[in-house]
């Protein structure tokens, strides 16, 4: 009755029940051509994730008009894990140098970041792991890697995804808190993105009552909702005339009336019963 995902979880019949409706008609996630990656590690987030006031600060110490230009491109905005709410974000007037080493840039091109970043300095942003004496105090620098001093510690091969539309949701809470955030907008390692097709279903989904009680059950609620964990879960792909629907309750209704809206619309869908449905509804989010 269990497959192997969720094997070691004790679900209830009726949560059982439910989830077998799902999966009955559901396509694994893996099969919709979806990508889940989580965000970026600094290393070093004092240097690298600055306040609205350091980057102005930074800007206005660009030489150029040029280099002012090409240095605000790589100063983005940056979310973390407790800026999520369901549906909503909450920008906390952060930004990221974002240097990332799959980018190649060269760091003589940025004088003003340079100076910045060794403010802190160069044997704190070094990316050799070793320890380091200077005026008689230790000084860590970050985990050894391939990557220079002044880019962040991972080497983001997925840099095109923080560029689209991305639903954002918290590695660590005990509910989802999904939400869509522009693409201009990048996020830390506290934080998962989904790219791909059928963003506003899989949106919609991933905050309603029955993914949050029936498969938020399969983890564990400090940790683990992570690209295994949400592929292998089994959804029915959205017809047109569903995420028509969605679209207009998206456009149309504030958080609270929406979230009543969806659930039904996901009861229809999965055809649960009366019984199942009050059961559902008995969740408190």
């Amino acid at each position: 009755a269990f497959t192997d995902t969720d094997s070691w979880v004790v679900l209830s019949p009726m949560e059982l029940g439910i989830k077998r409706k799902i999966e009955a008609v559901g396509v694994p996630l893996r099969e919709w051509g979806v990508r889940i990656n989580y965000g970026i590690k600094t290393g070093f987030n004092e240097a690298f994730i600055i306040d609205s006031e350091k980057r102005k600060e930074i800007l206005v110490n660009c030489q150029t008009e040029d280099e002012r230009i090409r240095t605000d491109k790589i100063i983005r905005p940056i979310l973390r894990g407790r800026d999520i709410k369901r549906y909503n974000y909450k920008w906390a007037d952060l930004y990221l140098i974002a240097t990332f080493p799959s980018l190649n840039y060269d760091i003589e091109e940025y004088p003003a970041i340079k100076n910045h970043l060794l403010s802190y300095g160069i044997e704190r942003l070094l990316q050799t792991g070793e320890t380091y004496i200077i005026n008689g105090e230790k000084i860590n620098a970050r985990k050894k890697t391939n990557n220079r001093w002044f880019e962040t510690q991972d080497c983001i091969n997925y840099m095109d995804d923080f560029n689209r539309q991305k639903i954002v949701y918290r590695e660590i809470s005990t509910q989802m808190n999904a939400c869509m955030i522009p693409d201009s907008y990048v996020i830390n390692n506290k934080l998962y993105m989904i790219i791909g097709d059928h963003l506003e279903y899989l949106l919609a989904f991933l905050n309603s009552k029955i993914f949050n009680k029936i498969y938020l059950n399969t983890v564990n609620i400090t940790g683990g909702k992570g690209a295994d964990f949400l592929l292998n879960i089994k959804l029915s792909k959205p017809t047109i005339d569903i995420e028509n629907r969605l679209f207009y309750i998206f456009k149309t209704t504030n958080l609270d009336k929406r979230e009543e809206i969806i659930d039904n619309l996901f009861y229809e869908m999965y055809n649960l019963d009366e019984e199942e449905i009050e059961w559902i509804k008995a969740y408190k989010l």
